[in-house]
């Protein structure tokens, strides 16, 4: 039974999540502040966090920072809660490590999709039957999830890592958002289109001058190099 901690100061939206989690035979525990919140990892570490960004004390972003710095919490997944719908909220919170965000009000099916499709990334990404992937100066080990640009080890995070890995498994392909909203989202909902975006956005930076290998096409999505490479 996955144990997911939901990190949210508002107490009603924590219970409905909470009660909505279970009813899905998740195990919840929620917490209203980050001092509860690393009180509690001390003892379990959970399959996934749902991190809100406005907390009193310290903030969600601040939280995040530092688990994914170091310890054990460093891999577990995290899809932040947020009001917040600008770009540079959301960039600034995929840049620190989130896999994905909601933005409130969110539905209960939508964060439902969101959280079955980020546990099943985290047991298998796309195309895992090969270990090693290669585009130009990227490589990505897969088995042991490292990503090299030139030599030198990028860190992405989870959703950002099942992005580049489908990219290159179809690099010279037009990929449409809707296409990669299934491989790597394994969602139906429209609104994911932003998400992949940001994603993209991120994605580019964190590959430096790679970054540009991965180009827009203008109403459709999106092709990692030219169409004959």
């Amino acid at each position: 039974m996955p144990l997911i901690y939901c990190v949210e100061d508002d107490e009603s939206i924590r219970e409905l999540v909470s009660y909505a989690m279970r009813g899905q035979g998740y195990k919840v525990e929620g917490f209203g502040d980050s001092g509860e919140f690393y009180e509690a990892v001390q003892k379990d570490v959970p399959d996934l966090i749902l991190l809100d960004i406005m907390l009193p004390g310290e903030d969600g972003l601040s939280i995040l920072k530092k688990i994914r710095s170091a310890g054990p919490l460093q891999n577990v997944p995290v899809i932040m809660m947020t009001a917040k719908t600008t770009e540079f909220d959301i960039v600034q919170g995929l840049d620190l490590g989130a896999d994905d965000y909601v933005t409130k009000p969110f539905g209960i099916m939508e964060l439902l999709s969101r959280i079955r499709s980020v546990l099943r990334r985290t047991k298998k990404a796309p195309g895992a039957g090969r270990k090693l992937l290669t585009y130009s100066k990227i490589s990505v080990d897969q088995e042991q999830h490292i990503v090299t640009v030139d030599g030198k080890e990028v860190q992405l995070t989870l959703k950002e890592f099942d992005l580049l890995c489908y990219l290159i498994l179809n690099k010279g392909i037009v990929l449409s958002r809707d296409q990669i909203m299934q491989a790597v989202w394994d969602s139906p909902f429209e609104m994911e289109s932003r998400t992949i975006d940001m994603h993209i956005m991120s994605l580019r930076q964190k590959l430096g001058s790679e970054g540009s290998a991965i180009r827009t096409v203008r109403g459709v999505g999106y092709r990692l190099g030219d169409r004959k490479s």
